[in-house]
């Protein structure tokens, strides 16, 4: 029998040197979580309502005449709440992702994967999509005797059942994703009169059925092959990370025992090797094993296993969020939290925290307008009425706000300079125009400059009153100066 005909089911050999074989491929045993409920299963699916309750609902939220979160890639603007982005803000989003990045290495240092196994969506929308198989199929051994099973009308009904709900809400979830860069209810009318554009309808699609495939068979393959987290998560991991741990020292040597009975009068440690803290995990790991890269810090089996020392009428705690110092120390849960709040941890806080300060403080105080002056390359200097010299400018006006806003441009910095012809420019809330501007010389300042490039300033002032013709002190909101040159030909 040749090595190919040796190998076991499942797998691709690879026949080496020796005459054996390598696998290239093994198939792995469908894993079927099995239900379970608790303090942190509580904590679980209070997340899940609360990011599922934000991403299906803001895009229906009215907000100043629009829906509250828009990213109109189209118009080039970022509508969130009262805040208006353009593309010259894209520095908020270079801090919105340090900011992220930072609380993540700040929560993965104090607890390891809790974005894992709470907030990820993932994880969110697999607790969803296992639901629902809940639901139409049963809990873990109902599901299994339904896969063993032959197929019949009611083995069909259930899965068909399960298999509509699942497309719904990925589909769903496709059109909710698209709602945020095309408004909702404009999506919705295109949707109904079956006349979405051809990117949507990609960005839909794509996106329901990636939530389809992930959450409802992909799984645990995502997080332990696909998630890039899970590789590097160690080098933020150290001895007083709190992660889910077994007591061995309690729990060992395992075995059954009738109920009330102290273990160590008949030679055993507490846990009674039932298995339901391996039949509830998604990605479906002995936790008794020690910490495994696999595991995403959901906490079911904490959840099983305490539901089972009650039964037992033993202390909770067999397994735990603790840390390893603490574990091979016996440190009680105050020692193991002082160590928790380390050096290393502080300065992720006080980083995280500086950033986040400046981060709110300079949206707060974000000019409500930008401009930018740029010359007119096609006409440096020319010679007009009166002997006068005139440059040619273009600004750059955006308004940031959702307001009409009127814009008065005055010149500073150059003696005699004055801006020709200028009428005050009023901007629709949001618009964003380049306006020409030319300003003149006097002749005998122009001689007294001389010729050259002569560095200047254009005030562009923001008038309290959208209906004001004149600037004044009184009347400005905010100002911006923006430097220039002002050429004298030779």
């Amino acid at each position: 029998m040749s090595d190919r005909d040796a190998a076991p089911p499942g797998v691709i050999p690879i026949v080496a040197a020796s005459g054996g074989y390598a696998p290239l491929y093994v198939s792995e045993a469908k894993i079927q979580p099995r239900a379970v409920s608790g303090w942190f299963a509580t904590w679980r699916w209070s997340l899940v309502w609360f990011t599922q309750i934000l991403f299906y609902g803001l895009p229906w939220l009215p907000w100043n005449g629009r829906q509250a979160v828009l990213l109109d890639l189209t118009a080039r603007r970022f509508y969130i709440f009262d805040v208006v982005l353009h593309p010259q803000d894209v520095i908020f989003l270079a801090g919105l992702l340090i900011i992220a990045a930072l609380g993540l290495f700040l929560f993965t240092a104090v607890a390891g994967r809790l974005w894992c196994g709470f907030a990820c969506p993932q994880t969110v929308y697999t607790e969803i999509f296992m639901w629902v198989e809940h639901r139409f199929e049963g809990d873990r051994q109902a599901r299994i005797k339904l896969d063993r099973a032959p197929w019949s009308a009611a083995k069909i009904l259930k899965r068909g059942g399960k298999q509509l709900v699942w497309l719904a809400i990925g589909l769903w979830t496709g059109f909710t994703f698209v709602a945020y860069f095309t408004p909702a209810k404009a999506l919705a009318a295109e949707v109904a009169s079956f006349g979405v554009g051809p990117w949507e309808t990609f960005w839909m699609l794509f996106y329901g059925l990636a939530t389809y495939g992930n959450a409802g068979y992909m799984r645990e393959q995502v997080c332990k092959y696909m998630c890039p987290y899970a590789r590097f998560q160690s080098a933020m991991f150290d001895r007083d990370t709190l992660i889910i741990s077994y007591d061995t020292l309690r729990g060992e040597p395992r075995g059954s025992r009738r109920r009330g009975v102290d273990p160590k009068i008949v030679g055993k440690g507490d846990c009674i090797d039932c298995t339901l803290c391996v039949q509830v995990c998604p990605t479906g790991i002995d936790i008794r094993k020690g910490l495994q890269y696999e595991c995403i810090g959901c906490a079911a089996c904490i959840d099983a296993c305490d539901a089972v020392m009650d039964k037992m009428q033993s202390p909770r705690g067999l397994i735990r969020y603790a840390t390893q110092n603490g574990m091979e120390r016996g440190w009680s849960r105050r020692q193991m939290w002082r160590r928790v709040l380390r050096p290393r941890v502080l300065v992720y806080g006080l980083v995280l925290a500086v950033i986040a300060a400046a981060f709110v403080t300079s949206l707060a105080l974000r000019a409500p307008f930008k401009a930018d002056v740029v010359r007119d390359r096609g006409s440096l200097a020319r010679l007009v009425e009166g002997g006068r010299i005139e440059n040619v400018y273009r600004i750059q006006l955006m308004n940031g706000t959702e307001r009409a806003q009127r814009f008065h441009v005055g010149v500073e910095g150059l003696d005699g300079a004055t801006v020709s012809q200028w009428s005050d420019v009023e901007l629709a809330p949001t618009e964003a125009r380049w306006v020409p501007l030319a300003v003149q010389v006097p002749p005998q300042a122009a001689a007294a400059l001389g010729p050259g490039a002569h560095p200047m300033r254009l005030r562009i002032t923001l008038l309290a009153d959208a209906a004001s013709h004149a600037a004044g002190d009184d009347d400005a909101l905010a100002e911006r100066r923006e430097k220039s040159t002002f050429v004298i030909p030779r």
